[in-house]
């Protein structure tokens, strides 16, 4: 062959090369989504070297090997090289070098880098190998690795320059397709955001008028004025906006093109929208434009919030200051007129008179001192001044003392009490419980026809002590149940036997006082008529001297140093409050407002507990959790204004401890983080001493694997939670208040529509129906209990 027919060839396969290295470049270019890429690259690394193998490793941004992608490998054989004695290490090893290579042997040039146990999971003979690095604007990207050529050959240096050419175009795909995955997450996010924000959101398009997206919460506030199957479009033709100014724009008359085209940015102005029928809603509006690079009006953003609840809450707060200015007028009026007539008669009115003039001033006086100091409480329990001190005591004292109390007062409902012989002793300020036990008493009698009677019970559940007092009165409706225990409510302005003498603070009270004790409070009703049921808990002696994790005091006696609280949140003054709120409590905060900060303070500092803000700059709150729940067993509490039932249960199905809502008071945030530390130590847990099998559903403990007819069924945590609960305690029955002790903690007893939901996705997930359960028995207003299956436990009942 002449040295021309060698130049001629060598073109030819230079040629060759470059076409296939064009293709083979061209294709991974195809598509951006980021598994398609990777494995199109690395199929694609193995067809242009001839390579039967193929591995590739993606770096994170500190360097760590974050992806093991295999191709030519099975399954099996793929997670063999990986989990194999020293397979991670080496090709951690290899992906750090920044050159490429060529070796003959892998397995024999694994043993000069002293790694003498590893070995190829393949059957070949020799195993040639080769690899390349992948960089990206100067930083490394992750490694290309392919081996057994076709044919036993060796790989040439033409292999390993068509490999580092590719090597670097694979760098630059990979990073475009990881960035575009990072910016359909962060899109995806923020449209959740969007989405469960409680605060309505309009999108439009600034030239067209046209509605580009409205979320939820836009959709509900304009509900009320559209008819039936109207589209919003539509309803948007037909709607006048009222400025505050009073200015009338009729979208009818002027599109909403032109109304936009002036870019005017609106700052909190409350308007109304309004149809031609006379239908209205208010809203507070922001509205801001939004340019374009080139500066032209691109589209507006439009918030709207609903102020009807603003307006509601403003017309409670002004009914309760009424209310509060007639309750001390009234007496004052009686002690003023008692003295003036005292004054004017002197010398005429007999003793026995004057003594009852005197006895009005003294009653009345102290009506209006219990009045302000009912006002006092409620300022101390929002402040997070309010002080309790507890000790041991014994419940059946407590009830007692209120019982005569409620006597003492002349009113004609008998309270029967059903105590359990055995109830232990808790930690309460006597003074104080007795007060929530009068404040009960005195609303069961108000709502109560006269002479019926109150049932006062007393219960041992868990590590806490049950006090329930119920009555047969007017009864409380489901939708005002949420509301009863908040100062400025519906249910508190109406229910003036609320509290003493008619202020409507006494639940109020009842709540700061009980969860200052660490304990929960909530009220049970089957509807107007049918009576009421409030109950409250408290912890037991021998759970608060057990739990030293749960008392700041206690565990600077014990070891020495205080509980550490990690805080993370955006907002620095909710930061400020909440790190002075820990430290009042006797806890050592720990707290930042970069999320990134997270990882070094959970190695350093090693927190017992962790507050995070549902949403954070660059990473959503339950992303963060998760990240530290892999790496810690702590207990995370949310801290956020979002409280919609979805949000909340998303959090706990995804491993949440506690979620509470913003605005919160110190004391109650405190008897929360006491409440999650007591949940770690909890021991009253049943052992099932093998799996649950009942009708097709196969329940595994030891592994913690659900099957349904022979199929995998995926479950949340909280999901198993709640099977694993009911499945080894069957067939009895468990309570709503047990189940939410067991899985959510004391601190969300009173909240059984988390049980509710949680039940109606595993009955949807088992293919189990509510009206014929083959599986999950509903117990009506009491709980839920499972069909008696093939299993066996351990329990202390």
């Amino acid at each position: 062959m002449t040295r021309s027919d060698r130049r001629d060839r060598e073109f030819e396969a230079l040629q060759d090369r470059l076409s296939r290295l064009s293709e083979a470049s061209l294709r991974i270019n195809e598509s951006l989504d980021f598994d398609v890429v990777l494995q199109g690259t690395l199929d694609s690394a193995r067809s242009l070297t001839g390579a039967r193998y193929g591995v590739m490793t993606l770096l994170d941004d500190e360097g760590r090997v974050q992806d093991f992608l295999s191709s030519g490998l099975t399954a099996a054989e793929s997670e063999r090289l990986w989990l194999m004695p020293e397979g991670q290490r080496i090709f951690e090893s290899l992906t750090n070098t920044s050159e490429p290579m060529r070796v003959p042997d892998l397995a024999e040039y694994a043993r000069a880098l002293g790694f003498a146990e590893f070995n190829i999971p393949v059957p070949v003979g020799v195993f040639r190998f080769m690899s390349a690095p992948m960089f990206h604007r100067g930083g490394r990207v992750g490694h290309l690795f392919v081996g057994a050529k076709d044919g036993e050959e060796e790989f040439t240096r033409a292999d390993e320059e068509t490999l580092v050419m590719f090597a670097s175009q694979a760098a630059l795909v990979i990073s475009n397709a990881r960035r575009h995955r990072e910016e359909r997450k962060a899109r995806a996010d923020l449209e959740t955001l969007i989405s469960i924000s409680p605060v309505g959101v309009v999108v439009l398009d600034a030239q067209t008028g046209e509605l580009a997206s409205m979320n939820r919460e836009a959709m509900r506030i304009v509900e009320g004025l559209r008819e039936e199957d109207q589209p919003i479009e539509e309803l948007l033709d037909v709607v006048t906006c009222v400025r505050s100014d009073g200015r009338e724009v009729s979208l009818k008359e002027l599109p909403l093109a032109e109304v936009l085209r002036d870019g005017e940015t609106v700052r909190t102005e409350e308007i109304v929208l309004r149809v031609p029928d006379g239908r209205s809603v208010g809203a507070l509006l922001n509205a801001t434009p939004v340019h374009s690079e080139e500066g032209a009006l691109a589209s507006f953003v439009v918030t709207l919030q609903d102020i009807a609840p603003l307006r509601e809450q403003e017309r409670l707060r002004a009914e309760f200051l009424a209310m509060v200015s007639h309750e001390l007028r009234t007496p004052l009026a009686a002690v003023k007129g008692s003295i003036t007539t005292l004054l004017e008669t002197v010398g005429v009115l007999d003793p026995a008179e004057m003594i009852q003039f005197f006895r009005i001033i003294q009653d009345q006086s102290d009506q209006m001192r219990y009045l302000i100091g009912d006002l006092l409480d409620v300022a101390r329990i929002e402040t997070g001044a309010l002080s309790v001190a507890p000790e041991p005591a014994d419940v059946r004292l407590m009830v007692d003392e209120a019982r005569r109390r409620f006597a003492a007062e002349g009113i004609r409902n008998p309270v029967n009490m059903e105590l359990r012989p055995d109830l232990p002793p808790v930690m309460a300020d006597r003074r104080r419980i007795v007060q929530v036990l009068s404040n009960l008493f005195s609303n069961a009698g108000g709502h109560s026809p006269g002479e019926s009677p109150i049932l006062v019970t007393v219960t041992r559940e868990g590590v806490h002590v049950a006090i329930s007092v119920a009555d047969q009165g007017s009864g409380i409706p489901e939708e005002l149940l949420p509301e009863m225990f908040r100062t400025f409510s519906r249910a508190s302005i109406a229910d003036t036997g609320a509290g003493v003498d008619g202020s409507g603070l006494g639940l109020a009270i009842c709540k700061g006082i009980v969860e200052a004790h660490g304990g929960r409070i909530w009220a049970e009703s089957d509807g107007p008529g049918m009576g009421a049921r409030f109950t409250f808990t408290l912890p037991t002696v021998e759970e608060s001297a057990s739990s030293a994790l749960a008392s700041p005091r206690s565990q600077r006696a014990s070891r020495g140093r205080r509980i550490r609280v990690l805080a993370v949140d955006d907002d620095v003054q909710a930061l400020r409050y909440i790190g002075d709120a820990l430290t009042k409590a006797g806890y050592t905060p720990i707290v930042t407002s970069d999320p990134a900060d997270v990882p070094r303070l959970m190695a350093e500092e090693k927190p017992h507990v962790v507050l995070l803000d549902l949403v954070l700059p660059g990473i959503d709150g339950i992303v963060l959790m998760n990240d530290i729940l892999a790496s810690a067993d702590v207990p995370v509490i949310f801290l956020s204004v979002y409280g919609q039932e979805d949000t909340v249960a998303r959090a706990f199905d995804m491993g949440a401890t506690d979620y509470m809502v913003k605005p919160f008071s110190p004391t109650e945030l405190a008897a929360r983080i006491r409440a999650a530390l007591r949940k770690r130590l909890d021991p009253f847990r049943d052992e099932p001493l093998g799996p649950y099998t009942a009708d097709g559903l196969d329940i595994n403990y030891a592994q913690r694997r659900v099957m349904m007819a022979g199929e995998p069924v995926q479950l949340t945590a909280t999901e198993y939670a709640v099977l694993y609960e009911l499945a080894v305690h069957a067939p009895r029955v468990l309570t709503h208040t047990v189940l939410l002790q067991r899985i959510w903690g004391p601190e969300r007893v009173g909240e059984s529509w988390l049980v509710r939901d949680v039940v109606k996705r595993l009955r949807r997930k088992l293919g189990d129906g509510a009206d014929n359960p083959k599986y999950i028995v509903t117990e009506p207003r009491v709980g839920y209990r499972m069909t008696k299956g093939e299993t066996a436990v351990k329990s202390d009942e």
